[in-house]
């Protein structure tokens, strides 16, 4: 019992050959001293029996009686409690101690860290004393078994202060959380930034056969998804996570601990710890708390380094990426596409005649203008592309898993779209613009990042060289000898 829950009794569990007799005199005794509601005795024949009536049970007074005395207080059924936050406090009554006119409790064992308080059988009127008192001793060393394991749990999350990727974050907290609550196994399921934020999975304890199906069961789940990040640590004896368990044959996985993740802005993500038939107590709420605390307050300083970090991405004028990105972006999903074996198409892009707009309406049109066409061509292409500003009235858009022809057809979308757009030219009303587009694909027209571009940019310049207005495909450039280079924009 602790200052926090005194109302709920004390288990003093009495084992072994006799007990119903000694813990008939127990009871008396605790009830003579007014403590009889303070404790909840029992008698059981073995280790076994008196472990699993107390599962749950944070802390208890294990009495053993006889010969076996010893063999049972050391009996592993007894580990269970011997974890943070939970106390077990031994007393052995037997004959083979002698009396003692002193009638003192004395704490020893032959094993390492076991504390066992012994009285003679002479003196078991003693015992409901000798009980009050270890249990005195219990809720000491449980306060501070509490605190340890509060240091200990704030010590173990440190780690997380220096990790900035957000991924890794709830992989770590997932791995935390097994650790310190002393469980097995458990999921994590997450939507990490920066872009892309497609929802991820990690799975612990598990083989790898139910993980594999496990992740993509859970990457069905979209109730999991929108509940991401909710509510408080708490125990959920059932929810959607137990239906996806039992679609992988996990039919019955008992309550789970459900631990929010979450940043100041864009992380979300749960984690779910297993309970194996074990009850979470308080103890484990408590270091499950501190562990989310932790990794929250580590999502925020991700989010706000990656923040800080896709700045430096942006460009200034469009609110779009600039050249620095795309250029690393590129490298990225070239590797990607070579790993799958899918196709990534590049479109090039330049606004004609651009130069006379600045000349004629002034910068600050020609910056509002380039706005404005970053917002269609954004409208044009899906999340997962990259939209970027190459440089002056350049733009680059890479186009993931798209073959050429279906890049061709989106780039005459967007020729469409930009001939067809009133853009704003301040006092002079507003004005038309055409925009030349070259295309290439990863890999037919370059399997790196500077022969793809380069492709790209030459096709472009040849739709300026045809006319301008146009969409050029690199294939033309093999069938002709031409003009590539550079021409009046």
């Amino acid at each position: 019992m602790s200052p926090a829950d005194p109302m709920i009794p004390i288990p003093a569990l009495v084992v072994g050959d006799g007990s119903a007799g000694i813990v008939a005199k127990l009871a008396q005794g605790l009830a003579a001293c007014g403590q009889g509601a303070r404790f909840s005795c029992a008698f059981f024949d073995s280790a076994a029996a008196a472990a699993d009536s107390s599962v749950g049970a944070p802390h208890l007074v294990l009495i053993a009686l006889g010969s076996e005395a010893d063999a049972i207080l050391q009996d592993p059924v007894w580990s269970q409690w011997d974890r943070p936050g939970a106390a077990i406090a031994r007393i052995a009554l037997s004959d083979a101690i002698a009396s003692a006119d002193s009638g003192t409790l004395a704490a020893t064992s032959e094993v390492v860290d076991l504390a066992i308080y012994r009285l003679p059988m002479a003196q078991a009127e003693a015992l409901p004393m000798a009980t009050q008192i270890v249990a005195q001793l219990l809720e000491a060393e449980r306060e501070e078994s509490k605190l340890r394991a509060q240091l200990e749990t704030e010590r173990a999350c440190e780690p997380l202060a220096s990790c900035l990727d957000p991924g890794k974050l709830y992989v770590m907290a997932l791995e935390l959380l097994l650790d310190r609550l002393s469980c097995l196994r458990g999921i994590a399921f997450f939507s990490p930034s920066p872009a892309p934020r497609s929802a991820a999975v990690a799975a612990r304890g598990f083989s790898e056969l139910v993980r594999d199906d496990l992740i993509r069961v859970l990457l069905d789940e979209k109730s999991l998804e929108s509940t991401m990040g909710r509510g408080n640590v708490s125990v959920v004896p059932w929810g959607p996570l137990h239906h996806a368990l039992g679609r992988v044959g996990l039919e019955s996985p008992g309550a789970l601990l459900s631990v929010p993740l979450r940043g100041d802005e864009r992380e979300v993500g749960h984690a779910w710890i297993l309970s194996e038939g074990r009850r979470f107590d308080e103890s484990d709420l408590e270091a499950a708390r501190t562990i989310a605390r932790r990794t929250c307050a580590a999502l925020a300083t991700a989010e706000r380094y990656h923040n800080a970090k896709e700045r430096a991405f942006i460009d200034d004028v469009t609110g779009v990426y600039n050249a620095r990105y795309l250029l690393a972006t590129a490298d990225n999903e070239i590797q990607r596409a070579a790993r799958y074996g899918n196709p990534l198409s590049v479109l090039f892009l330049d606004l004609d005649r651009f130069k006379k707009v600045n000349d004629v309406h002034g910068h600050l049109i020609g910056s509002s203008t380039l706005r404005v066409l970053s917002q269609l061509l954004g409208e044009c292409v899906r999340q997962v592309d990259t939209l970027a500003r190459y440089g002056g009235d350049e733009f680059t858009i890479l186009l993931v898993d798209t073959e050429h022809g279906v890049a061709m057809r989106i780039a005459e979308r967007i020729r469409k779209r930009v001939e067809a757009h009133l853009f704003e030219a301040g006092h002079e009303g507003t004005l038309r613009l055409t925009i030349s587009i070259g295309v290439a694909t990863c890999p037919l027209h370059g399997e790196d990042r500077e022969t793809l571009l380069d492709a790209a940019d030459k096709a472009m310049y040849r739709a300026k060289s045809d006319g301008r207005n146009r969409v050029s495909s690199a294939e033309e450039l093999a069938d002709s000898n031409g003009p590539t280079g550079e021409s009046t924009a």
